[in-house]
C-alpha cells in the first residue's frame, strides 16, 4: 500500500491519502478526518523502535485507518437507526469554485473523481461494511487483496469474494453522461426552479424520480423519500413559496454539477443529481448543517 520513508515528512505526507481512503469508505470528511488523526495517534503511541521495524508505515497506518473505518462502518448502522429522517453522505464542494484560503479543511484534501460522486456513495451505504472496505480498496484504490486481507483479518480469497459481492450490489453500470449534458440538464432545472415553472420541472425530471433529503432532525425536510416527478415538481416549488429571497447557484457538487441553494449569504442546502436519458432520476438534498461545514466561509 505504498512505501515511504520512515520519517516524520514521509508520515505526514501519507495524510492526503488517507482522509481520500477513509472518506470514500465512511461517506463524510469530519469522520475520515478523525479517523486518519486516530491511525496518526496509534502510529506515534508506538515506541520508537517498533516504528524504526516497520518497513512500509504508509501501509500500516493504511491498514490501521481501514481497520478504524470498519469498526465505525460496524456501529454505524445502530447511529443511523437513531438518525432523523434518511441519512446522506457529506456533501463536497470543488475548492477552486469558492473564495476559501488554506485548504486546511479536510473537504479540501479529497480528490474529486467518480468514485465520490453521489450516486456512487449512496450506493456504497448498501454494502455490509466489509464489502465496502474490500471493494473500495481493491476497485479504487487498487489495493491488492494480500494487503486488504490485513484490514479486515480474513483470507485474500474471502476478501475477492467480498469485493465480488460489493460489485453485484453495484449493479451494471449506465452509459456514461458527459459534464456538458449534465450541467445543462442541472442549469434548466435550476431556471424551472426559479420561476416556480412545475410544468417544466416535471419534463425535466423521470416520471419514476426520487428525491431523498437530510435535515439530521436540525432543520424542516421531509423525513421520507419523495416519490415520483410530479410530486418532487410540486414539493420544489412549495419550498420556493416558502423560502423568498433564496438564491441558487449552480456548482460542483463531489465534482459533478449540482445546486447549492443560499439565504443571506449562507449556504443552506446542497442539492446533487443523477441524470439518466436527459432527465433526473434522483435528487440528493443535505440540509443537515453539520455536513455543510465545508461549504461555510465559501463564497
Amino acid at each position: 500500500m505504498g512505501t515511504v520513508g520512515n520519517s516524520t515528512d514521509g508520515i505526514a505526507g501519507e495524510r492526503r491519502q488517507l482522509i481520500n481512503v477513509a472518506y470514500r469508505l465512511l461517506g463524510s470528511a469530519s469522520e475520515a478526518e478523525d479517523a486518519v488523526q486516530d491511525a496518526y495517534a496509534h502510529w506515534y503511541g508506538l515506541p520508537r523502535s517498533r516504528r524504526e521495524e516497520i518497513l512500509s508505515p504508509g501501509a500500516w497506518l493504511t491498514t490501521v485507518t481501514g481497520r478504524i473505518c470498519l469498526d465505525l462502518l460496524g456501529s454505524a448502522r445502530a447511529r443511523r437507526e437513531r438518525y432523523v429522517g434518511a441519512w446522506l453522505p457529506e456533501p463536497l464542494p470543488d475548492r477552486a469554485e469558492w473564495d476559501h484560503a488554506g485548504g486546511s479543511d479536510p473537504a479540501d484534501q479529497i480528490v474529486l473523481d467518480e468514485s465520490v460522486v453521489m450516486a456512487f456513495l449512496v450506493v456504497l451505504e448498501s454494502m455490509t461494511p466489509a464489502e465496502r472496505v474490500a471493494f473500495v480498496l481493491h476497485d479504487v484504490f487498487r489495493y491488492p487483496f494480500a494487503e486488504i486481507a490485513d484490514v479486515l483479518g480474513r483470507t485474500p480469497a474471502a476478501c475477492k469474494q467480498l469485493a465480488a459481492s460489493a460489485r453485484r450490489r453495484a449493479g451494471v453500470a449506465r452509459a456514461p453522461v458527459t459534464a456538458t449534458d449534465r450541467a445543462d440538464v442541472v442549469r434548466d432545472v435550476k431556471e424551472a426552479w426559479e420561476t416556480k415553472d412545475i410544468a417544466a420541472l416535471v419534463g425535466l425530471l423521470d416520471p419514476a424520480a426520487v428525491m431523498t433529503a437530510d435535515g439530521g432532525g436540525a432543520v424542516g425536510t421531509v423525513l421520507r423519500p419523495v416519490e415520483g416527478g410530479e410530486r418532487i415538481a410540486q414539493y420544489m416549488v412549495a419550498i420556493a413559496d416558502r423560502a423568498p429571497g433564496l438564491e441558487l447557484l449552480e456548482r460542483s457538487v463531489n465534482g459533478v454539477p449540482g445546486l447549492v441553494a443560499r439565504h443571506a449569504g449562507v449556504v443552506m442546502t446542497v442539492a446533487s443529481f443523477d441524470v439518466g436519458d436527459g432527465c433526473v432520476t434522483r435528487i440528493w438534498v443535505v440540509r443537515n448543517p453539520e455536513k455543510l461545514r465545508p461549504w461555510t466561509r465559501r463564497g
